[in-house]
């Protein structure tokens, strides 16, 4: 079954464009942002089940993006798309609320398996790089958000 919709924020087209061409027997809706003005507009105007979003997407008004995409909804599903290997970007985004943490060179293999295992209520890190997977579907916080909240 579909799940309803995904929002996709990166600054480059292709990205958009590869992830769109997974995502499309998954989601019946996908709308994709390239830029902080169209992120700030669109996350109060939809209520996606899932936001894939690149790490290095500039947003002036909050320290990362994590943490502004969760000011629009504190239960929002996040999976971050990131080049950056290193394991304190992850705890940095993980820590903010994201539910999941890709890199790009691997999420062609790996966007499918991480969001089933985010949209049911788990974490997902790249097997990569000394990063592990959850197995428990333990929320990043401890409590589960079941509802929306639109600003």
């Amino acid at each position: 079954m579909k799940s309803d919709t995904v929002l996709l924020a990166d600054r480059h087209m292709a990205t958009l464009d590869s992830i769109r061409g997974l995502l499309k027997t998954k989601f019946n809706t996908i709308v994709m942002v390239s830029d902080e003005k169209s992120l700030i507009e669109t996350l109060p105007k939809i209520v996606p089940d899932l936001v894939l979003l690149d790490q290095s997407f500039v947003v002036t008004r909050s320290p990362d993006v994590v943490s502004l995409v969760n000011k629009f909804d504190p239960g929002m599903k996040i999976i971050v798309l990131s080049t950056y290997e290193e394991p304190e970007y992850m705890q940095q985004c993980m820590s903010s609320g994201a539910s999941g943490y890709i890199l790009k060179r691997s999420a062609a293999k790996e966007i499918i398996q991480a969001i089933e295992k985010v949209l049911s209520g788990g974490t997902y890190t790249t097997v990569n790089d000394g990063f592990s997977n959850k197995n428990d579907a333990q929320p990043i916080n401890g409590s589960k958000h079941s509802t929306h909240h639109k600003i």
